[in-house]
């Protein structure tokens, strides 16, 4: 049965009271493999366990009917909310939770790259809230490079070896999602320039791409405008009462481009150049379209967005704990949904103009 985007952020607030930011270096973690292996195909060593099998379509949340001349691979934000300290950091593949959860999320954020691309999502192994909570700050993308970055990598080599075609494609995620596109673009990309050249853009939503690291890998460019392809498209979403407050998800030297006017400065976007903000429907579990529309402006020093309508859901206003891990004015929650039809019109033009300048 498909839970509310409420009640999953109210379970996540719920684990993180009985959580804090500790050490994991001392965390027991039964999925854990014993050492090292490599995943058929790729030549990244040290990848940790052994990989889940795409060849098995049961572990792909969706494989479309092929429609567009562009793909889309899109990795899922954390749904894994159980309360049960006892159970697996790392959640195995087949776990119905985990799979629900996915598919519910899935359902609304794909409404931003449906209608001009053809989504693959893979089911994956990912970090349960409660591992997050308990990683140390500043440990989390080390704590992903287990089974979960194994899984994205065997799922991505199966797209490539198997459905890809030559196709050019988007990475997307949101969350922890995208946590792990960071982590493929910052390795298995630098492996494999063949298909990082088809890349028409990255939407890391919801997680922080930093300076350092566009620094650290020179072949990555982040985006400057509405229309520029192979780049990085980022942002995490709150409000003013966030400045200079711990995030979980913003990093020092983040970078975020504005959603609705696709500007890196801080030029203010109104609420009226928003195309369609959304938000979720308790009763179905859906989305519906918001009466307030979100602004944006970029705070080019903390390098997020920034959005002033207070009348939208907050992490805060789901649940005061989500203040010691967001911030007291966090818009995670819509960082997709308050800027929805902007972003389906961005990924539009990107992929149009990418197929426009490869025709040859």
């Amino acid at each position: 049965m498909k839970r509310s985007l409420k009640f999953i952020c109210l379970l996540i607030t719920a684990v993180l009271a009985l959580t804090s930011c500790g050490d994991a270096s001392g965390d027991e973690d039964n999925t854990a493999s014993a050492g090292p292996t490599q995943s058929a195909g790729n030549q990244i060593p040290d990848l940790v366990g052994t990989p889940s099998d795409y060849s098995d379509a049961d572990n792909w949340m969706c494989i479309p009917d092929i429609e567009y001349g562009v793909d889309t691979l899109y990795f899922y934000p954390t749904v894994v909310t159980d309360l049960d300290l006892t159970g697996p950091r790392i959640v195995p593949i087949g776990d119905e939770d985990m799979r629900a959860g996915a598919r519910q999320v899935f359902d609304m954020q794909k409404r931003a790259f449906t209608g001009s691309t053809n989504v693959f999502a893979p089911f994956y192994r990912q970090s349960s809230m409660v591992a997050l909570a308990l990683v140390e700050r500043g440990r989390v993308e080390e704590y992903q490079m287990q089974e979960q970055r194994t899984d994205v990598y065997a799922a991505l080599d199966y797209y490539f070896e198997h459905y890809n075609e030559g196709r050019p494609f988007i990475l997307a995620g949101h969350s922890q999602g995208s946590m792990m596109v960071k982590i493929v673009l910052m390795e298995y990309m630098q492996e494999h320039p063949e298909y990082y050249k088809n890349m028409v853009a990255a939407y890391v939503v919801g997680y922080s791409v930093t300076q350092a690291d566009l620094d650290s890998r020179p072949y990555l460019k982040f985006a400057e405008c509405a229309d520029d392809t192979g780049v990085i498209v980022s942002w995490n979403t709150e409000g003013p009462g966030n400045k200079e407050k711990y995030s979980i998800v913003v990093q020092e030297g983040a970078i975020s481009i504005n959603p609705i006017n696709w500007k890196r400065d801080d030029t203010y976007a109104s609420a009226d150049e928003n195309l369609g903000t959304y938000v979720a429907d308790q009763q179905s579990g859906g989305l519906v379209e918001s009466s307030v529309k979100a602004d944006a402006q970029v705070d080019t020093q903390r390098g997020v967005v920034i959005c002033t309508a207070t009348e939208l859901p907050s992490m805060s206003a789901l649940s005061p704990l989500t203040v010691a891990y967001f911030g007291p004015e966090s818009y995670h929650i819509g960082d997709y949904f308050y800027y929805l039809d902007n972003i389906r019109e961005n990924v539009k033009l990107r992929t149009e103009r990418f197929l426009a300048s490869h025709s040859e």
